[in-house]
Order: C-alpha cells, then sequence, then structure tokens
C-alpha cells in the first residue's frame, strides 16, 4: 500500500506528523532571537551608548574604551586634540565615525561616538 503525502496546516506536504520546514524555521528564528538578546545586553557594560552604531564600529569602539580605561595613551589610536577646545580629542573609530572624549586632567571621559558627516558638520563638545 502507498502512501501518500498530506498537507499541513502551513501550506507544506509531507509524511510525517509535523512539518518539519516549519520546525526548523521556529528554531532558526529562537536562535536569532536569542543572539540578539545576548548582542543586545552587552550594551549595559558600555560607559557610552553605542546602541544605534553598526557591529563593526561598535566592537572597534569598544577596543578603544577599554584602551582608554587602562590608561593608554590616546595617540596610540592615532587620536587628536581639537584646535578649537583643546580639552575635546577625537579618536577615529572607522572611517566614518570618530569617538569625542573629554581631557579631564589625569583621564580621558568618553562622552559619545559620532558620524563622520556629523562630526564636521558641528564643532563636537561645545
Amino acid at each position: 500500500m502507498a502512501r501518500r503525502k498530506k498537507s499541513f496546516p502551513c501550506g507544506h506536504k509531507g509524511y510525517g506528523q509535523i512539518c518539519h520546514r516549519c520546525a526548523q524555521k521556529q528554531d532558526n528564528l529562537a536562535k536569532k532571537r536569542e543572539e540578539r538578546q545576548q548582542w543586545e545586553a552587552t550594551f549595559a557594560e558600555d560607559p557610552i551608548d553605542l546602541s544605534a552604531l553598526p557591529r563593526n564600529v561598535v566592537l572597534k569602539a569598544r577596543q578603544i574604551l577599554v584602551g582608554i580605561a587602562t590608561q593608554r595613551d590616546y595617540r596610540e589610536f592615532r587620536g587628536k586634540r581639537l584646535r578649537h577646545d583643546r580639552f575635546i580629542i577625537s579618536i577615529p573609530v572607522t572611517r566614518n565615525y570618530r569617538l569625542i572624549c573629554r581631557d579631564c586632567g589625569s583621564n580621558l571621559v568618553p562622552q559619545e561616538v559620532v558620524s563622520h558627516e556629523d562630526y564636521n558638520v558641528c564643532k563636537p563638545g561645545g
């Protein structure tokens, strides 16, 4: 006796008790959701808000923030003091983003990460 494919409520056809296509899709969605929650949980540890930035910028900014926190010199990251306000330091994160820090004597305090467009339009830190 030949077995016939049965139609599942989702519209797929198969021989089993459940639709394996939909089950696999649900598993993938659950994994992606969990990875996203883990990624979003890492933002709680950052000294400044990095949540609106692309992933590669966030990872690079975190490396620089750790370096600054361990008292490494900002010039190691190609950082420069601004001409109009010598207490503000701009550190390039990527080609399109800059980390703005304020010099408070013995340490640097990170202010924000801005896009290069925003950085060029106004004077940061003002």
